[in-house]
């Protein structure tokens, strides 16, 4: 009963923060974590599918003019080099912001699917747990994605390597589920913050409007070989990753709010 009320206070203050624009005031009194420093990759991790971590292949990951860049442009063709960059450091409770955007063509032999795709891996096994030939970490994936010049289609959607997770009372085990945000399209700068309780919600938000909550974070589906946590074991923390998954993108903002204090 007492984790419950934890939990639920936890609920209440963060769905509080995430109700009402913060001033910024309150921005600057809250002690936000810049991830990415603006400077270096010296807080990060990289694996690239068929390499050793570590390895940057083709200088795909880059800061260039502050910016956290994905780039093949030392690249001939994709051949399912799909690459992670992880911060070092796990979290548990928190709100993270990213603000991305999406630049260039997709480099030849780039899946259908990869086509303006990107994300970011939440409540992630470490970098060094991943096989080398392992294309996506086991985590729990908002996924970014641009339109075409028409259709729709939605950003900071979910998807699930390894995982699965509970919406409205039943489990999901379908691999993505889309969000309700609007169709972005160009260039423009797209503001998305996560709002990550442990094991028990997570929330998607698209400049300011809440997209997509889902529940009970959990293994599940496919896994690597070897892998050691058992299908149902809920994930209440895990690494942070940015993908690289065959189309340019750069991110100007990836900022995390430590909300384990609250839950403690």
């Amino acid at each position: 009963m007492r984790t419950l009320l934890i939990n639920g206070t936890i609920i209440f203050l963060v769905g509080m923060m995430i109700s009402c624009k913060p001033s910024e005031n309150t921005d600057q009194q809250e002690n936000w974590i810049q991830l990415f420093n603006g400077k270096d990759l010296a807080d990060w991790d990289i694996k690239i599918t068929g390499h050793p971590l570590g390895e940057n292949y083709m200088n795909t990951f880059r800061v260039k003019n502050g910016k956290l860049i994905v780039s093949y442009d030392q690249y001939d063709e994709f051949k399912e080099e799909f690459g992670h960059i992880f911060y070092r450091r796990p979290f548990s409770y928190y709100r993270l912001r990213v603000e991305y955007r999406i630049t260039g063509e997709q480099v030849p032999g780039g899946p259908d699917w990869a086509f303006k795709n990107n994300g970011v891996m939440l409540h992630s096994q470490s970098p060094e747990t991943m096989l080398q030939d392992q294309a996506f970490p086991v985590c729990v994936e908002a996924q970014f994605l641009g339109g075409a010049e028409k259709g729709e289609r939605p950003t900071a959607n979910l998807c699930t390597p390894g995982t699965h997770v509970v919406m409205n009372g039943e489990l999901i085990t379908h691999h993505c589920i889309n969000s309700s945000s609007k169709t972005y399209r160009g260039r423009e700068w797209v503001s998305v913050e996560l709002v990550v309780l442990g094991d028990s919600i997570i929330h998607h938000i698209v400049e300011g409007d809440t997209v997509l909550t889902y529940n009970n974070p959990q293994i599940g589906g496919d896994l690597p070989e070897g892998f050691p946590l058992l299908e149902g074991t809920l994930l209440s923390g895990g690494y942070i990753a940015l993908q690289a998954e065959s189309h340019p993108f750069e991110f100007r903002k990836v900022e995390l709010l430590d909300l384990s204090g609250i839950h403690e």
